[in-house]
């Protein structure tokens, strides 16, 4: 077995003993390391493994990625802020990606139409997010946690047997019952904890098949707690109607994948040392002067442009004080030397900050402070022609590959489709056009 910890059949006795969730389904021959948890009560009987972390990037030049899973995903907002990224953040990577949403489905689902649906476009990596149709809205069943694995197990192999690398990813967490689904039973709490457990499983699974885990429950679970005492009891991290998240919940779950793709978020730094006058830049972007305090430079990648209210759950700004998503995906700095021991007023598009001279030098991450920017109008071009290309996957899948069109001729569909659909890929821009931005540098 090529897991770092051995699983075992089922032990009540030494579930109970190694506390690793409540009603375990499993046990380890050594006790495993868990993720570190809030001191509130509200986490007591959690007992998440630590996921893995991210080894490399896992990310190749040229990689088609498939990003797979249930109506969360055919939400097409945690896709559609990966593949934004991918786009315009990483542009060098040269990453195409489509999306495989399908509301109400499960892991088997999935794996029945796979070949059909996703392995005909070769891809070269995927991602799936599944659980939370599969854990039926009820309390741990352990032939439901089983059926699952099996599942999940299947489908890793079968891309891999494809020849595509796989991120395995976790369901997220469940915010009330939901009224929709007229089968489930227990509480809110007996729904987490199987999802907590079910989430386990896919860590000791995604070790022992060699393919990156991406961790949604428990980020998603932890943030929405402290969104809760940070922005008031109504702030539902998993969505109004208690399992599909809005903005706040996918930016999570965003943050989550791209993690575990590799991605360091390294997006470039602009240096000024203000007492040679001499700049310089890296990453993708190029000074053209700098005089009088102002810094001129041309950028062949953006940063990602986030917007929304900076406390609400239907705000990627909101979620980006919950997670690190700004620290560790999205660092664009400016580093000033030698600054004023009074500091400077930065200046950029119509936006005015000061900070102190030990800031400056430290470097100030454009990005997180400036949210409307000079690369707004063109990073929003780029996402509005994601959306449209993703909008336009969900109905050639769903609508056509298994609608009477398909059924009448799935080869003719999909030679068809994929002509209708390169309007949409066309439209996204590759190389992206560069932005010319100017910063202030003013002494205070």
């Amino acid at each position: 077995m090529h897991s770092t910890f051995r699983f075992l059949r089922p032990s009540l006795h030494a579930a109970a003993a190694l506390a690793v969730c409540a009603f375990a389904p499993f046990a380890f021959a050594q006790v495993p390391p868990l993720e570190a948890k809030p001191a509130d009560a509200y986490f007591a009987k959690f007992a998440p493994l630590k996921a893995p972390a991210p080894t490399g990037l896992l990310l190749k030049q040229g990689d088609r990625l498939a990003i797979c899973g249930d109506s969360i995903t055919e939400q097409k907002m945690y896709s559609r802020m990966m593949e934004t990224y991918l786009v315009a953040c990483v542009p060098d990577l040269q990453i195409t990606t489509r999306q495989y949403g399908w509301s109400g489905e499960t892991a088997e689902g999935f794996r029945r139409r796979m070949t059909n649906d996703c392995l005909r476009f070769q891809p070269t990596i995927a991602t799936t997010c599944y659980g939370m149709n599969d854990h039926r809205y009820q309390p741990y069943q352990e032939d439901v946690a089983q059926w699952y694995r099996g599942n999940q197990s299947a489908i890793v192999d079968a891309f891999k047997a494809a020849g595509a690398r796989v991120v395995l990813g976790s369901a997220g967490c469940v915010g009330k019952m939901p009224a929709w689904v007229k089968s489930a039973n227990g509480t809110v709490e007996d729904l987490n904890l199987n999802l907590c457990q079910l989430r386990n499983l896919e860590i000791v699974l995604a070790s022992e098949k060699g393919v990156a885990f991406a961790d949604v429950f428990w980020p998603m679970l932890t943030a929405g707690f402290a969104a809760r005492e940070k922005f008031g009891p109504d702030f539902a991290i998993a969505g109004k109607d208690g399992v599909h998240p809005d903005w706040a919940g996918q930016t999570v779950m965003a943050y989550a994948y791209l993690k575990a793709l590799g991605l360091d978020g390294d997006l470039g730094t602009l240096t000024v040392d203000l007492a040679t006058g001499k700049p310089s830049a890296t990453g993708g972007h190029e000074v053209g002067s700098f005089q009088d305090g102002t810094l001129t430079v041309t950028s062949r990648r953006y940063p990602f442009c986030a917007v929304g209210e900076p406390d609400k759950d239907n705000s990627i700004r909101a979620a980006m004080a919950l997670v690190p998503f700004n620290e560790e995906l999205n660092r664009f700095k400016l580093v000033v030397l030698g600054a004023p021991a009074g500091g400077c007023k930065l200046t950029w598009g119509g936006t005015a900050k000061n900070y102190s001279a030990s800031q400056l030098a430290a470097g100030v991450n454009l990005a997180a402070d400036f949210p409307v920017n000079p690369f707004s109008e063109a990073f929003a071009k780029v996402d509005n022609a994601v959306a449209a290309k993703q909008a336009y996957e969900t109905r050639q899948i769903k609508t056509l590959f298994h609608g009477d069109e398909g059924h009448a001729d799935l080869a003719a569909t999909a030679a068809l489709t994929e002509k209708a659909r390169q309007k949409y890929t066309d439209a996204i821009p590759a190389p992206l056009p560069p932005v010319t931005h100017t910063i202030r540098i003013e002494g205070l």
